[in-house]
């Protein structure tokens, strides 16, 4: 498949690309020192974390820029968003899919996490050469990222991008680590394999939606065994939506360095231990918020998937679904003291015909989410967030089309 040539993908920031690149030059020219001396020039681009472990600013993209790990702790971040949620624990063989690997810190982790007599295959995709190149200028967080750096240095190495082998760490025989250098749009159709964990560790949604999207999700589901489980540290509408609608069940990740969870999905229900919050599930069953990034051919540019997205936004927003602007869903079945915003509220539900907050339909849609039946309809509540998602799209859609006869 070919991905578009104007494809800009979001990587490290710019000075230390240059500053790789400018190293791999060097060694290519037999320059021994190269590395220590772009170690010592990198050293005002990596921020030190919390934990110790060190990060890189993104490169502007849209003006728009950030850090890939969260200050509170790189590799601690790594534990607790991607490797303890996995259920790793207890398995002889495990595989992991781990994109955008970046610096190597979820795989690292893994390796650290995981039993010594363990089968262990880590499938790396990092589009951005110099940013994996990077690791190699980091000291040791934990011990296993000795490990990643030997991989990381062999597989430049042997394509020619390095001039030397410097790390002495060998990989253990019960280690195989797999590294692709490519889009994972790319990468991920070609595979042929099930994974026991897929870590999903792009930058946000927003900044990098074509690995968001719903025909990325449909991907992914079919590389999962049957206990697989994708994590991922985004909390947004528009992924977790994809993820439903992609056949995935969902709930909500650990807390760690943010207000909200991550997200976990996979297609079993025995695996999700922690449900959305009733207001996500509203706000992405219901609200124009929960529209998914689409990339149908998966080859489309961020700007292409960020504006269709915001297309169909307007598209369903007031006729297909509440507008999201002010959280419309989550004040259906609700007492609204405020004049101002319920006024607001209820224009957004007489657009898509129903007649109040607290109307009979209003409490049709939304019940769903209740123990015991609030519309008459005597169902119970369904025990899962991605059920609920559902039958509360399909309440809606139905009410609509009921009020259009």
């Amino acid at each position: 498949m070919k991905i578009k040539n104007d494809y800009q993908a979001l990587t490290a920031i710019d000075g230390a690309i240059k500053l790789v690149r400018e190293c791999f030059v060097e060694e290519k020219k037999g320059n021994k020192e190269a590395r220590n001396k772009t170690k010592n020039l990198l050293k005002e681009y990596f921020i030190e974390t919390a934990d110790g472990s060190y990060t890189l600013k993104s490169n502007n993209v849209n003006d728009m820029s950030e850090t890939m790990h969260t200050h509170h702790g790189a590799i601690t971040e790594s534990m607790e968003k991607f490797i303890k949620p996995a259920k790793l624990e207890g398995k002889k063989k495990v595989k992991i899919l781990d994109i955008c690997s970046g610096l190597g810190y979820n795989a690292a982790s893994c390796i650290e996490f995981l039993d010594e007599d363990v089968d262990i295959e880590i499938d790396m995709i990092e589009i951005s050469k110099e940013t994996l190149a990077s690791s190699l200028f980091i000291e040791n967080p934990i011990k296993s990222y000795g490990i990643i750096k030997s991989a990381v240095e062999n597989r430049l190495y042997e394509d020619g991008t390095l001039g030397f082998r410097f790390n002495k760490e060998e990989i253990p025989d019960k280690i195989a680590i797999n590294i692709y250098l490519s889009d994972a749009r790319y990468v991920i159709k070609e595979i042929d394999k099930k994974y026991d964990a897929v870590f999903l560790d792009p930058f946000s949604p927003l900044k990098s939606p074509e690995l968001y999207t719903l025909e990325f999700f449909l991907i992914l589901r079919n590389l999962l065994k049957d206990d697989g489980i994708v994590l991922t540290y985004t909390s947004a509408a528009p992924v977790r939506s994809a993820m439903v609608r992609a056949g995935l069940y969902v709930g909500e990740g650990p807390l760690f360095g943010r207000k909200t969870g991550g997200t976990v999905a996979s297609k079993v229900l025995e695996v999700i231990e922690k449900s959305l919050p009733d207001n996500d599930e509203r706000m992405i069953a219901l609200s124009d918020a929960g529209v998914p990034f689409r990339d149908p051919e998966l080859n489309e540019s961020s700007d292409e998937i960020r504006k269709r997205r915001e297309d169909e936004r307007k598209f369903v927003r007031g006729t297909k679904k509440f507008a999201s602007t002010v959280k419309t869903p989550v004040y259906l079945g609700k007492d609204v003291n405020d004049p101002r915003l319920e006024r607001r509220l209820l224009r957004n539900v007489n657009a898509l015909g129903i007649d109040g907050l607290k109307s009979k339909e209003a409490h049709y849609i939304i019940c769903p989410q209740f123990d015991e039946c609030v519309c008459g309809c005597k169902s119970l509540k369904l025990d899962n967030s991605s059920c609920r998602i559902n039958e509360m799209m399909k309440r809606l859609a139905n009410i609509i089309e009921e009020n259009k006869l």
